[in-house]
């Protein structure tokens, strides 16, 4: 995280040379006014306030070494939502309280509080529900493993259910299993099917699939997508990137799967890179594996094609190449997008 700190006090001086001495990333400001041979220290010029405008918009976290109520005071006009706020923290002229004010889950304050209590030897100060009640951060499920959220509209009104403990229930398919240490909150039951679950009488849900949702719990659930799913692309030099995009799209909306659930995408390994491949890549956010016929040769996929072993040197290329990079088995065997593309999806072991 991108850190800046300010300090508009003596003592808030000495306190930022010392947290930069301990975090090398923060970078420390300081009115010039208070100019003295502290180490690590950026001397400024202009008004407090037109700084911390230009801190607020320019940094992921904020650290204010100076009252509380002075930086709401600063920070109001610049605040707009948490998914684009900084982590804003605010800490004591003496040193004894690290406090989480802006972005505590999202924005990562929360966390940045609590590792900076510890080695400073101060108390974070924590005030959000989840936390102070020990209870599952709604927002946060699984974001340390790369799990997205699929509808973030429903955020707040499932984590209400879940901190005021009412009945929550949680179904998982896909994804890492361990994104919760410990007993689940008393609250909270997992249901190995969503049927059952739905008529379960639970006042909202947690998913953490690929697959769909049905309707019905939809609208009380927050859908996390985890990255499961390698999806093996056989085109054309010249295949384009929307044919690619296109014909991935049709694939996963025809059996069910989401989009963001795509980990990587897999290809052979041709003496030129596809440009189209390339574009489509970035476009989606997802990255590009190739793999080498010889290799892609070796795997038995249940679909493969005479022709495209005169070609391509391998007789499967989506389907060998989906399964090889993924570690598991085709959840989509190979579909055929014209003129020129195929595209198949494994699950990652």
């Amino acid at each position: 995280m991108k850190v800046a700190v300010l300090a508009i006090t003596k003592n808030g001086v000495s306190i930022g040379s010392r947290l930069a001495g301990e975090f090398p990333d923060m970078e420390v400001y300081a009115p010039k006014k208070l100019l003295s041979e502290a180490p690590g220290i950026r001397w400024y010029e202009e008004p407090t306030p037109t700084k911390i405008a230009d801190l607020f918009g320019s940094y992921e976290g904020l650290i204010c070494l100076f009252s509380l109520g002075a930086v709401v005071r600063l920070i109001a006009p610049h605040i707009r939502d948490k998914k684009t706020d900084p982590a804003v923290l605010v800490i004591d002229d003496k040193l004894n309280y690290v406090i989480s004010v802006l972005s505590g889950h999202i924005g990562g304050a929360n966390q940045l509080a609590r590792e900076i209590a510890e080695r400073m030897g101060s108390t974070p100060v924590i005030t959000t529900a989840a936390d102070v009640n020990r209870t599952i951060a709604v927002d946060l499920v699984g974001r340390d493993l790369g799990w997205v959220v699929d509808d973030d509209s429903t955020v707040t009104a499932v984590s209400a259910h879940m901190v005021n403990g009412e009945r929550i229930g949680v179904y998982q398919d896909a994804g890492d299993r361990n994104w919760w240490a410990g007993r689940l909150p008393d609250n909270v039951t997992l249901y190995r099917d969503m049927r059952t679950m739905e008529g379960s009488g639970c006042r909202a849900f947690l998913i953490i699939t690929d697959g769909p949702v049905p309707e019905g719990i939809r609208a009380n659930s927050v859908v996390y997508r985890p990255p499961s799913l390698v999806a093996g692309v056989g085109l054309h030099q010249d295949t384009t990137t929307e044919t690619i995009k296109s014909g991935l799209s049709a694939c996963l909306d025809r059996h069910g799967l989401s989009i963001k659930s795509v980990a990587k995408l897999a290809s052979l390994k041709k003496p030129r890179d596809v440009q189209g491949l390339i574009e489509a890549g970035r476009d989606l956010g997802v990255p590009i594996q190739y793999v080498d016929r010889t290799e892609l040769a070796r795997v038995e996929a249940p679909n493969p094609s005479d022709v495209v072993k005169k070609f391509e040197g391998t007789p499967s290329v989506s389907e060998a190449a989906a399964m090889l990079v993924s570690g598991g088995a085709l959840a989509v065997e190979k579909q055929k997008f014209p003129p020129d593309l195929t595209v198949a999806v494994a699950r990652i072991k």
